[in-house]
C-alpha cells in the first residue's frame, strides 16, 4: 500500500472510531422505580435509550417503562442523572418517547440512512446490559424486514450481542450513525443466542414526530394477525401469496369470513409480496380503505377493509 493509501486508511479508521465514541454520548440508561430519585435504584427496572434532539427528547422501548409510567429516570453516559416524563407511546411498535427534564443541551444521535443498509454491513449495539454501564458490542446485519410475519414491523436482524438491559439502546452503523433501536432477542434461555432485532430508525423518527406533535401516532390498523410469505401455483402460474397463520381481532376479520389458512394474493391490485403488503399498510392512514384479493376455498374473493387507528 502506498504512503498516501496508508494515510487515507488511518484517517478513515480514526474518524470512524471517533464517531463511534461520540455516538455513545447519545446513549442513556433508563430506570423506572417507585423509590426516590436519591435512592440507589437497586430495585429499579433498567433499560437503555437514545437521545434524538439537543433539548433532551429520547426514545426507548415501551416495554422498558410500561410498568411504571410515572417515575422514570435517565442517566447519561457521562454519569448525570435526570428525571424524565413520557410524551407518548406506540405499543405496537414497542416505542416510548421521553423528555429529559433538564435545560441542558444534550448530544443527540446522528440519524443514519436505513435505505443504505445491506446484508453483511458492520454494526454496533450500544446499551446497558445487566446494569453494567453503557457497553458496545459488534456484529453484522443478518437480515432486514423481519418479525415473524407481523406486517406492522420491519425489524433489522443482527448477530450483535443483546442482553437484558440493552432494550431501547442504539444500533449504529460503522460511522456511528443511528440506524435502529434494539428491541428484542430470539432466545430459548433468556440470554443472547446470536439473533437480535432492532426497529429501523426511519420508522422511529416518523412515529416519534407524530407522538411529539399529536401526543399519539396515527397508524392504520386492520387487525392483529401474522402472515407467511409463500410462492404457490395458482391458475397454473407461480404466484406470491401471504398465508394468514394467526388471527385475532380487527376490521379484517370482523367484517369478513377470513380465517387462518386463507391466502392474500393481491393488495390494491398489486401482487401480495411482503414488500407490497408492508408498504401499503404503512402508507395508509386511519380511515383509508385497502383492497385485498383473498384465495379461500378454491376461489378468489375481493374485499375492502377500512383501516382503523391502531
Amino acid at each position: 500500500m502506498s504512503l498516501f493509501g496508508v494515510l487515507v486508511f488511518l484517517l478513515f479508521s480514526c474518524t470512524n472510531s471517533i464517531d463511534i465514541e461520540k455516538a455513545l454520548s447519545s446513549v442513556i440508561t433508563v430506570k423506572t422505580s417507585k423509590l426516590p430519585l436519591s435512592s440507589n435504584y437497586r430495585n429499579s427496572t433498567i433499560g437503555s435509550g437514545v437521545i434524538i434532539s439537543k433539548d433532551g427528547i429520547a426514545v426507548t422501548n415501551y416495554h422498558v417503562i410500561k410498568n411504571n409510567l410515572r417515575e422514570i429516570f435517565t442517566e447519561t453516559n457521562e454519569g448525570m442523572t435526570f428525571s424524565a416524563r413520557v410524551l407518548g407511546v406506540d405499543e405496537r411498535l414497542d416505542l416510548a418517547v421521553l423528555k429529559i427534564e433538564s435545560d441542558k443541551e444534550f448530544f443527540p444521535a446522528i440519524i443514519g440512512d436505513t435505505s443504505l443498509i445491506k446484508l453483511g454491513d458492520e454494526i454496533y449495539a450500544a446499551g446497558n446490559p445487566y446494569g453494567l454501564g453503557v457497553t458496545l458490542s459488534k456484529g453484522i446485519v443478518s437480515a432486514t424486514g423481519r418479525d415473524y410475519g407481523n406486517p406492522y414491523l420491519e425489524l433489522i436482524q443482527t448477530d450483535a450481542a443483546i442482553n437484558p438491559g440493552n432494550s431501547g439502546g442504539a444500533l449504529l452503523n460503522s460511522f456511528g450513525h443511528l440506524i435502529g433501536i434494539n428491541t428484542k432477542i430470539f432466545s430459548q434461555t433468556g440470554g443472547f443466542q446470536g439473533i437480535s432485532f432492532a426497529i429501523p430508525v426511519d420508522k422511529i423518527i416518523k412515529i416519534s414526530s407524530e407522538i411529539i406533535q399529536n401526543g399519539s401516532a396515527k397508524r392504520a390498523w386492520i387487525g392483529n394477525f401474522r402472515v407467511k410469505p409463500k410462492r404457490i401455483l395458482l391458475n397454473n402460474s407461480p404466484t406470491s401469496i401471504l398465508e394468514i397463520i394467526s388471527s385475532d381481532d380487527g376490521p379484517l376479520f370482523r367484517d369478513s369470513d377470513i380465517k387462518v389458512g386463507d391466502m392474500i394474493v393481491a393488495i390494491n391490485n398489486k401482487p401480495a409480496t411482503w414488500e407490497n403488503f408492508v408498504f401499503y399498510l404503512n402508507s395508509a392512514f386511519p380511515g383509508d380503505t385497502l383492497e385485498l384479493d383473498i384465495f379461500s376455498e378454491e376461489k378468489i374473493n375481493k374485499i375492502f377493509v377500512k383501516t382503523e387507528a391502531g
